[in-house]
């Protein structure tokens, strides 16, 4: 059975079957560090489940905005016109909390914050906390992950 585990001293994925890891990613969780509270652009720890797999079959670099293909493929000369944006791209791992009162339900509703596994630009440094809460990896390392997983796959976050 797959399952993941996010270490997030080590800035790395895990994907284990049963016992044994069988891949890593360098990941980049959140630059405001770990916790739970809505709108604390931190990343939540504790237990999850993938609720929902967005973006099967799309080419890479494509943008989401509200989890909805924009019709936009992210380029430099996108990055140019909106600097400020955070780029969600290529494929969304949505993750819901299972610990009611730690993660889930009330102001710690992972899935209600809207964290996700997803996408970044190819030029995001992996490795070291940049985003606003999500767990972001590269594009052609999320997509090899959406492939290995099913909606319903353990994720510890810690």
């Amino acid at each position: 059975m797959i399952r993941l585990v996010v270490k997030s001293v080590e800035q790395t994925l895990y994907v284990y079957d049963n016992e044994n890891i069988i891949k890593t990613y360098a990941i980049s969780s959140a630059k405001k560090g770990m916790g739970e509270i809505k709108n604390s652009e931190q990343t939540p720890r504790g237990r999850h489940i993938i609720r929902a797999k967005i973006g099967a079959n799309m080419p890479a670099n494509t943008v989401f905005v509200g989890r909805r293909p924009t019709g936009e493929v992210y380029s430099a000369d996108l990055k140019r016109r909106y600097p400020e944006r955070d780029w969600i791209l290529t494929r969304i791992l949505w993750l819901s909390g299972t610990e009611i009162g730690k993660n889930r339900l009330g102001n710690v509703d992972t899935m209600r914050r809207y964290i996700y596994i997803h996408g970044s630009p190819d030029e995001v440094q992996m490795g070291q906390p940049g985003s606003h809460g999500c767990i972001r990896m590269h594009n052609g390392d999320v997509i090899e992950l959406f492939d290995q997983v099913d909606t319903g796959t353990l994720i510890e976050i810690n």
